[in-house]
Parts: C-alpha cells; structure tokens; sequence
C-alpha cells in the first residue's frame, strides 16, 4: 500500500511530508474546506517535472468539477491548465472534505483551492523578489520575469504550513482560465471507451464477485447448497455470513453462473412487513406525532385581512437513483490491512464504516475514489464496497472485483423517500398572499456512512452478527433534509413551515439527488401557480410581487423574456427556486404537449435562468441544468418504486422507466454571471423548478392540477376524464 509519505519521497516533489490530521493551535476561520484541512500541502504540490498536483476531497461524478477546480488553480497560480493535475478522493492522499453533494464542491473545495494557490503564488514570488533583488515581478506560466521558475523555487520555499486565509486571489479582470468553457478532462476516455469507471479496473490475479441478495426486505437465510456451487466451474469462494451469500469466480461470467445457482439453492423465510406502494403514502400522510417546527413568522399583524382560502396536498413517491451502470467496487486484503477501489461520495466516511464493520482502525484501510456510472446520491456505490470486502476475506489476498446485477441495484440501493406536503395560504383583497403554511411529512434523506459508531452499509445488518447503525436524525437546517427549501423564498407575511420526521420507514431510504428540495419546491411553486390562479394573476408577475431579492427578480425576469413568456401564454408553466436558500437562484419555463386520448405528457422545450456566483466553467454549467431538468422530467413524469405485503416489484428497467433520448427536450439555459460574487453550487438548482414548470405547464394546457408525481399516462388520462 503506497502512503501519501511515501508517495511524495519518490515524486521529487517540492514537499516531502504531509499531516491530514494537524496538531493546530489557534483555529482562526479559513474559507471554504480549508477550515478543516487547514495545511497547504493538503491542497498543491509543486513538481520537479514542471506540473502542479492539486489535491481534492471532492470527487468527480461526471458534473465536471475536475475541471473546473484546475482551471481556479491554473488562474490563481498564473500557470498553463496543461500543468494542472488533478487527484480525486484517497484516503492516503488527499483532504477529507466529507461527502461530494448538496452541490457544494466548487463553493467549498474550489473555494479553499482559490485561497491555497493564491498562498503559494504569494511565496513563490516572495521568493523570487529575494533572489532578483526586486519586487517588479511578473509571472507568465509559472516562470518569474523571464529567468527564474516555479519549478526552481520549490526548494526555497515549504508549503507544510497551516493557510493563513489572508492570501489576496486575483480580481475576475485577471482571470484566464476561469470563466471560460474549457473542454472536461473526463471526457475523451468515456467518449472512447477508454479505462474510464471503477467497473473498467484490472488487477493481477483479480476475481470476480456477485452477491446474492434475500428476496425481500424482513427476508432470513434458512439455508442454501454452498457445498455444490463450490464445484462449479471456476468458484474459487462462497462466503456465507448471516443473510449475506456472494460467491467469487475467475471469471465473470462464471461468477454470474455460480450468483444465479445459489440464489436458486437458497431457502428463504419472507415476512409481510410492508404496506403495498399506494398505502405507504397514506401512512405517511396519517402519522400524526409531534412535529417540528422549521419556522414561525408571525411578524406581520398588519398585514391585510385574508379574503380567500386555498388549501392543497402534493405527494412523491419512493424514488430510485436509476444508475445506468449498477454499483461496482474492488477489494483486497493485504496483511490485515483492506484497500478498496470505490465510486462512493465519500471515501472517508466510506472508510470509516468499513473499519466499524471490521473491527479495525481506519488508518488500516484505504479508500480510493474510482467513478462509477452516475450516483446522483447516495445509491448502492458504498454498499457494493463491503460486499466486495467480505467476499475478498475469504480469497487469499486476491482482489475481488464485485458488481451489483440490475435487481440488485433496483431491489436494495437506499430510496428518495416518498414525501407527502399540505399547503394552505390566504389572498387580501387585491390578490396578495397574506398567509402561508406548508407542512410536510417524509422518512430518512440522509443514512449515509461516517458515522463514529455502527454501520449504514446494507451488507452489515445481513451479517451473522450484524453491526447496527447509527441513530438517524435529519439533515439540519440551513441546508435541511426532508425540509429543504420548505422555506418560501418570497417576502410572505405570516408564514408557518412544520415538518413531521419520520424515522420508520418501510423501505431504506437515503439521499437521493435534491434530498427534500425536489418535492418541496414542486409543492411549493405548484401552489404559487394555484394561487396565481385564484388571484386572476399572470404566474410571473405574481411572483415578481412577492419577490424582492434583486437577483433572484433578474433570474426570473430573464427566463421570462427568453421563454417569450406573456400573460396568457399556453401550454407553458413556470417554476423558480433558490436552491437550500442559500445556493445557486434557478427558474424555469417549460412547455409541454398533453395527448388527451392517452395521457402522455410530452415536454417540447424548456428554458432555465440561473445565477450561479462567478461562473467557473459556463458550459459545465449548462451540462448541470440540462442534466437536472432531464433527471427531474424523468422523476417527474415516470418513477415510482412499486412494492407489495412483502417485496420490492421494481426489478428491471421495463418495471422502472425513465425518459428516453428520443423524449429528451432542448433545453436553453441563461446564464447570469456574477463574476465579483461567491460560488454558488449548481448541479442540484433546476431539479425542483423543473417539476414543478412542469406540474404548472400541465395545468395550463388542460385545466386540470396534478398534484400526485409522478404524472404517468394513466394519472393524466384520469383526471382528464
């Protein structure tokens, strides 16, 4: 196993030493991730060969982050993006900044790069003036005034230092890199077909693993032929452990074989613990123990009496991650320590599970971020990487490559939870809302691993002697779980938001790209149109009359005048959002084509207004509001995890649709600069508003209000009989 220590000794790199753990003194803030990773050769090493290694927590999903944090570092350092190196989530190498999600890897990450380069930029030249004699220096790609290098220097300089945080970066008018479409570093292998994702490693002597998983969710292992499938061709393990069964096989399509024979062998007892899908929402909506409280506004006494009434419920249903390529991970034991190759959003509470569920100290297993095929939360990408560890206990030190089979990946990756929001509000005279309540009641979004005790890994409740997990608790405000963005963003009087959190849930449930923040901005800007509606008001205008926020007005403004949006427009709905409240501001327009004599809603074309802060990458982007729209048309008008008393039904892609290429709509995005502003997280801004333009459009163009996602044929055809 290769030590960052050990790692730099041999890179003729400027720093030969490094601590992700110092013993740090006086803990002044630092921006971004740097306050938890506060030496600067956590973030940059300069190389002897003429390039820059930037090291980051945060890992590359397919959003594009790779890129755009070289292309910070790149300006900050005043050096060729070609120089730029980027590594990825390892244990051994880089910061631990906790889980890549909430949209927050350029804001935090790319934040603490900015401040870390533009602290080494300052030394470097400090050096350089010592050394000419000089404080008139220029730097043009890494070399100072014509003579004197980066790469020179390195010695003059030990950047194993706790950031002060007082470094100056550049102005905007500066920058090179930053604010211009640079081609992704990750794209030219996946477009070729290169080594691209962890399910392309290979490894000397590597074996391959499936698991074989219980058919439903209370199911016990009472016994199965391990003995026969041992003599299959090519088995070299069965590890049996509790309800955990996998099998390793020199090949794949072997192990496939051998997966498929023990499932048959396999004798389970199956329990009736689960409410068929429909009633599961019903449950939901009746729970009735205390709630809590997100917010209470009861400042405005003066605001106009309400001279009418409305009152709504909006629901959503479990919901898949719906990974193209299931989960996949590789593992090998090495002299009782574990290495795993992984395609989690974060190998550093990854690794702390697995050393919770083995017994060890983390220092004795390394995680190492490989990307998987889109996760979009938190799927089965840490699940498959214990399987993958039991299963390689027992193969003599060789790796063991395993990856989930499609029912795997359907049947047990942790669920967005269903959700179930009642809206009440109240218009004045004139059509202004006067009151607002939202009240929501959801399951578990976040039951993601790095807990200090137990486990949240699938694999470790299967075991014999099961590792339990973590108490669950909901992700905080002001970022929220189940009450992301329950908050209106709009300046209303009066306003209650109450959230009933509800541990129990009757399938697994975790994050799911958007967490809360998808339903409650469906619900939420659905009842804005409804109330809109009741005002005899122009949707846009009508939320531009409860807006104040300037910047969230020019985002709206200018989605409306891309869209050529007009009052009495058809067939188009309207939608905005400030993701978290805090994020990135989003709206959307979106039209759509309803066939009345099947149900099937077609969307024909979208547009999306966002404000981002500075924009690091435009195209970047544009790919991650394209991306959200597309994901969120698809939860919106297709999925649904479907169950009976006692199984999970959704096993394929014929049970689980999601939008297909040829239903994919053009999607125009406007983007509002702000390049003297912050970063603002981006990848997850336009899933809420999309739903809910959606919902709006529907409404529009047939006079009919959907409020139960998703809006399948049958749904639409219904309420329009």
């Amino acid at each position: 196993m290769t030590s960052r220590r050990d790692f730099l000794k041999t890179s003729g790199a400027l720093v030969i030493a490094f601590s992700l753990a110092p013993e740090v003194m006086a803990q002044a803030k630092l921006p971004g991730s740097l306050g938890n990773n506060r030496m600067l050769n956590a973030w940059l090493r300069i190389d002897a060969d003429g390039t820059v290694t930037i090291f980051t927590g945060k890992i590359e999903l397919g959003q594009g982050i790779g890129t755009a944090l070289a292309q910070i570092a790149a300006d900050e350092l005043d050096v060729d993006l070609k120089r730029i190196r980027m590594v990825h989530g390892d244990t051994a190498l880089t910061p631990n900044e906790g889980q890549t999600a909430g949209s927050l890897s350029v804001e935090n990450s790319g934040t603490a790069v900015r401040f870390a380069c533009a602290e080494a930029r300052e030394m470097l030249l400090s050096a350089a003036a010592a050394k000419l004699g000089t404080q008139d220096l220029k730097v043009a790609d890494g070399t100072i005034n014509g003579s004197l290098t980066y790469w020179t220097l390195a010695g003059e300089i030990d950047l194993k230092k706790e950031a002060s945080g007082t470094a100056k970066p550049k102005p905007a008018s500066e920058h090179k890199w930053v604010g211009k479409s640079i081609p992704r570093h990750d794209i030219p292998k996946k477009f070729t077909g290169g080594a691209a994702y962890v399910q392309d490693v290979r490894m000397p002597g590597m074996l391959f693993g499936r698991v074989v998983r219980p058919p439903s969710p209370d199911a016990k292992l009472v016994s199965a032929n391990e003995n026969e499938i041992k003599r299959l061709p090519g088995v070299v393990a069965v590890v049996r452990d509790g309800n955990f069964l996998a099998v390793a096989a020199e090949r794949e399509e072997q192990a496939i074989k051998a997966r498929a024979a023990l499932a048959k062998s396999a004798v389970w007892k199956e329990n009736a613990t689960l409410p068929p899908s429909g009633a599961a929402l019903q449950a939901l909506w009746a729970y009735r123990a205390a709630p809590g409280q997100v917010m209470e506004n009861k400042s405005s006494a003066t605001a106009a009496p309400a001279a009418k009434s409305l009152a709504a419920r909006y629901t959503r249903p479990f919901q898949a991650h719906g990974s193209i390529g299931p989960s996949c991970a590789v593992a090998q034991w090495t002299d009782g320590k574990l290495r795993v190759w992984t395609h989690s959003q974060g190998v550093y509470p990854l690794r702390g599970d697995l050393a919770n569920v083995f017994g060890i100290e983390p220092s004795a297993v390394r995680c190492t971020h490989a990307e998987g095929a889109g996760c979009y939360g938190h799927n089965g990408a840490d699940d498959v990487a214990l399987d993958a560890a039991l299963l390689a206990r027992a193969t003599g030190g060789r790796p063991v490559k395993l990856q989930w089979m499609r029912d795997d990946e359907f049947m047990w990756e942790p669920y967005g939870s269903a959700m179930v929001m009642k809206m009440d509000g109240a218009l004045d005279a004139q059509g202004n809302i006067v009151s607002w309540s939202h009240e929501l009641w959801s399951h578990p979004h976040s039951r993601r691993p790095g807990q200090s005790k137990g486990s949240h890994t699938l694999a470790a409740r299967h075991l014999e002697k099961p590792v339990g997990a973590a108490p669950v608790g909901d992700v905080p405000l002001p970022s929220g779980g189940a009450d992301r963005n329950s908050i209106p963003g709009y300046d209303f009087p009066n306003v209650k938001v109450t959230k009933h959190f509800i541990v129990d849930s009757p399938l697994r449930t975790s994050a799911l790209r958007t967490l809360g923040g998808y339903a409650n901005v469906f619900a939420l800007e659905s009842f804005i149109d409804e109330l809109a509606l009741a005002a005899g008001a122009d949707p846009v205008e009508f939320r531009l009359r409860h807006m104040k926020d300037p910047r969230a007005r020019a985002v709206i403004e200018a989605t409306a005048a891309r869209a050529g949006w007009k009052p009495g427009i058809r067939n188009w709905g309207f939608a905005y959002a400030r993701y978290k409240n805090l994020g990135c501001y989003c709206a959307v327009a979106a039209e759509v084509a309803v066939d009345r004599a099947n149900g099937q809603v077609r969307v024909v074309r979208a547009v999306s207004g966002v404000d981002v802060g500075q924009t690091v990458n435009p195209d970047g982007v544009i790919n991650q509001i394209e991306g959200g729209f597309i994901q969120s048309a698809s939860w919106t008008l297709k999925e649904a995890v479907s169950f009976d008393r006692t199984r999970v039904k959704t096993r394929s892609w014929a049970d689980y649709p999601i939008l297909r290429f040829d239903e994919v709509p053009p999607v125009d995005v406007v983007i509002r600069n702000q390049p003297n502003e912050r970063f603002l997280g981006v990848g997850e801004g336009s899933q809420g508003p999309a739903a809910a333009a959606i919902a709006n459009a529907i409404a529009n163009a047939t006079g009919k209000r959907m409020r139960d996602l998703p809006f399948t044929p049958a749904r639409v055809k219904a309420a329009l009989a």
